[in-house]
């Protein structure tokens, strides 16, 4: 078992804590080499109570030989019988999840030693929270960038005006029965599955605080293999989504002309130009400031978006 420095949990807990067995969801499509890493991080991790991970195959064939069973960890393989795609398949393994709490984690990614314990020791300080996040390193072309959350501006006005790339699904730990009972589960209707996780953000911060692990205790690859990488209509649709489904976008300008600025770098990138610099002269009346605009104006002119993506992404940002 991995060790860590970590403070031991506090003899008194709050009720919801009195259970801390965790079912971990994994999605995966395809990348056996890289789902292998994902799980041996988690099942390295140090943790006084059951583990279960379950391993949920998105449009692919099931490889049962992942299964297992030993005292305080379980590994079953399902796969996805709701909308095909990532919102589903997390909803998949969340049907099947028989703990406490849900954590998720993506094929690609992996959790540090500590990662869990961390988390658990942030819910026992702040005994209104239901979920959790850790801080993240960004693994970019052999490089890492830590990004750590600020706990002040996790709240949901907080997640309008910034998505937070530092806060990340791969380190996400929630109650269950908040998650199923007050939250709702993974928003299968976003185009593409894009930005779901943003939308699940919102709706937790809306239901009740979020804890923070301060240490980067989550690894997030970004790679080309990715499965968003450069769909910039989807990507376009799945914005236009999210913010009809938040009117309170219309009272955090700052945050509608983030979003509107993504949403002009994608039309630029697949062509739409017209459609760039009309979504630009929006912005203006939101945030004349808005720092994606020239990059925006830059892929119009005809700057390849994948050398911005590149460029924002060695510094552990995206677009």
């Amino acid at each position: 078992m991995v060790t860590s420095n970590i403070p031991d949990l506090p003899e008194q807990l709050p009720d919801h804590l009195a259970d801390q067995s965790v079912s971990v969801i994994i999605a995966t499509r395809d990348r056996p080499q890289l789902l292998r890493r994902a799980v041996d991080a988690v099942i390295n991790q140090r943790h006084p109570d059951d583990v279960e991970i379950i391993l949920v195959f998105d449009r692919s064939e099931p490889d049962h030989s992942w299964e297992r069973e030993e005292p305080g960890l379980r590994i079953l393989v399902t796969t996805n019988g709701r909308t095909p795609g990532l919102p589903g398949a997390r909803n998949s393994g969340i049907d099947k999840a028989s703990n406490a709490w849900i954590a998720l984690c993506d094929d690609d990614d992996e959790w540090l030693p500590g990662k869990l314990q961390a988390q658990f020791q942030a819910l026992a300080q702040n005994p209104a929270a239901r979920a959790a996040c850790t801080g993240v390193l960004i693994h970019f072309e052999g490089n890492d960038t830590p990004r750590l959350p600020d706990p002040s501006k996790l709240t949901f006005e907080g997640f309008l005006d910034d998505r937070m790339t530092e806060v990340h699904p791969s380190s996400w730990l929630v109650h269950k029965q908040t998650l199923t009972d007050e939250i709702g589960l993974v928003d299968e209707e976003i185009p593409g599955g894009y930005a779901e996780d943003y939308d699940f953000m919102l709706r937790t911060a809306r239901v009740c605080p979020i804890a923070v692990a301060p240490q980067p205790l989550t690894r997030v690859w970004w790679h080309g293999a990715s499965f968003f990488f450069e769909r910039w209509k989807m990507i376009d649709e799945a914005l236009d989504y999210l913010t009809n489904k938040y009117p309170e976008f219309k009272q955090h300008k700052a945050g509608l002309a983030r979003i509107r600025g993504q949403q002009a770098v994608a039309k630029a990138a697949m062509g739409d130009r017209e459609g760039a610099l009309k979504t630009i002269a929006s912005i203006a009346k939101l945030n004349p400031t808005e720092k994606r605009v020239p990059l925006a104006l830059a892929v119009a002119a005809g700057l390849p978006a994948e050398k911005a993506l590149k460029a924002a992404h060695k510094f552990g940002k995206g677009i």
